[in-house]
């Protein structure tokens, strides 16, 4: 799979949704996607999507790197790199390994990263010690008076 994915037909765009068209549906392909228009449905494939800065998309995208400069409303799973340009607009969870937003960007939703990218934050099974241990010393003066 992975000689699939470093393949020069994942990087060719070779289907393309003009900014006049509208496609309703499922698009299934292994190469490169650029989408200016309307697209509702589902969109998955091995190479690259781009959605251009007219483009108006409602559907899930699975895909190698995705690059938004329009509006999508959906989900994205990204096994490289989601670039959300500066005129890009993005409201759903996406789940990708590498992520940028241009300045002016907007994001609305979750994001995921692959496990191996989680920082450990805990040294073994130790709890966390408190900053400022409560003195014995007071406890017994108090009593004491």
């Amino acid at each position: 799979m992975a000689d699939v994915l470093d393949s020069p037909a994942s990087d060719r765009i070779e289907n393309v949704i003009g900014p006049t068209a509208t496609f309703i549906g499922e698009l299934k392909c292994d190469g490169g996607v650029r989408v200016d228009g309307v697209f509702q449905g589902s969109l998955e494939t091995m190479g690259n999507v781009i959605i251009g800065e007219t483009a108006k998309v409602v559907a899930d995208i699975v895909g190698r790197n995705v690059s938004i400069s329009g509006a999508v409303k959906g989900d994205i799973i990204a096994s490289g790199r989601l670039e959300i340009l500066s005129t890009g607009l993005l409201w759903g969870d996406i789940q990708v390994a590498s992520f940028l937003i241009d300045e002016g960007g907007v994001f609305s939703g979750r994001s995921e990263m692959p496990a191996e990218f989680e920082p450990l934050l805990t040294a073994g099974d130790e709890e966390p010690k408190k900053l400022a241990e409560p003195k014995d010393d007071d406890a017994e003066d108090s009593t004491e008076a």
